[in-house]
């Protein structure tokens, strides 16, 4: 399994901390959440990682290095300050061949409580477009995705009437892409959101779901910050069964 960190964002929520700082550098449980990210990542089966990289990104690159210590391999696609949007970073991975047929795709600041093994057989060892989704009832924020028995029908952000066209679930921040989707739908050079590739996959019937029942922790706010740090130091305490706050 190969997975793409998207990991170039400016950390506008986490400021004053991100002045200096990329948000997956942040410390979290006394090391940068990178660190905690890339073990997990290769204690799941994930062998190649992909950083997309943007702001400070040449922190990263002194940090996590060739990965090794993590026993993994890990390669860079830098946009430097000209960001392209989610989409577009990973079209920029795709030109400068660097990502396998069929990967992941993780948020540099998410930290996910899952296997992800069952994600990654559900999308055909990663030949299918797929979402992870989670249940959300516009609880914790505004619900984006119509999930029925494994098929994502429809994602849209931003729909005023989405419990009234029965979105009822959330975007749970793992998916997995194929390198003929970005190149369908993302031109090179494009600034794109993965949200519009997302979008298109759904109306046309092409993106499986995956749903999760755990609550995803994050370092994208200052609460998220405090909740990851809180179940890192007692992880099999019942944090793991709370539903995320700041999403």
């Amino acid at each position: 399994m190969q997975c793409l960190i998207l990991a170039g964002g400016l950390g506008k929520r986490l400021r004053p901390i991100t002045q200096t700082i990329p948000k997956t550098l942040v410390e979290v449980a006394g090391m940068p959440f990178a660190h905690h990210q890339l073990s997990w990542l290769a204690r799941q089966g994930v062998r190649n990682v992909v950083y997309s990289l943007g702001y400070l990104g040449e922190m990263v690159r002194d940090f996590v290095g060739d990965g090794s210590r993590w026993g993994l391999s890990v390669s860079y696609a830098d946009e430097g300050m000209e960001l392209k949007g989610t989409a577009g970073a990973i079209r920029l991975a795709l030109d400068k061949g660097l990502l396998d047929s069929g990967f992941l795709v993780l948020y540099g600041d998410s930290f996910l409580p899952i296997d992800i093994l069952p994600v990654w057989i559900a999308s055909d060892e990663g030949q299918k477009p797929l979402m992870t989704v989670f249940r959300n009832d516009d609880e914790w924020d505004k619900s984006n995705v119509r999930y029925v028995d494994g098929i994502v029908e429809l994602y849209e952000k931003g729909r005023i009437d989405a419990g009234q066209v029965g979105m009822r679930h959330i975007d749970y921040g793992m998916s997995v892409l194929t390198r003929s989707v970005i190149d369908e739908f993302v031109s090179p050079g494009k600034v794109m959101d993965l949200a519009a590739v997302f979008y298109r996959l759904s109306i046309d019937g092409r993106l499986l779901g995956f749903e999760i029942s755990k609550r995803f922790y994050e370092v994208g706010s200052h609460d998220g910050l405090a909740d990851l740090e809180a179940y890192l130091s007692h992880p099999q305490s019942d944090l793991e069964g709370q539903r995320d706050r700041c999403r």
